[in-house]
């Protein structure tokens, strides 16, 4: 099973738990998991969130694999910084 865990504010979202074991094998099906678990997480997973797979950061994860022994970490995007001149 995938090892997953939720960085920053995110485990708030699931009553302060942070990481979990799961048997997805991609993104979206991981997704969709934590989602039943924790439907106040669910609206929160598509849109605002990076996804790093095994230290490597991916922007459209959706459809990426998981492996079994894989280590995903879900951040809180943070939006980027206004530049003055």
């Amino acid at each position: 099973m995938a090892r997953v865990v939720l960085v920053g504010n995110l485990a708030q979202l699931t009553g302060g738990v942070a990481e979990f074991d799961l048997s997805a094998t991609s993104v979206k099906q991981l997704f969709q998991q934590l989602g039943e678990l924790h439907p106040a997480l669910a609206r929160h997973l598509e849109d605002g969130i990076a996804v790093a797979i095994d230290g490597q950061i991916f922007q459209d994860a959706l459809l990426e694999p998981i492996g079994p022994d894989s280590e995903v970490f879900l951040l809180p995007q943070i939006a980027g910084g206004s530049t003055s001149t």
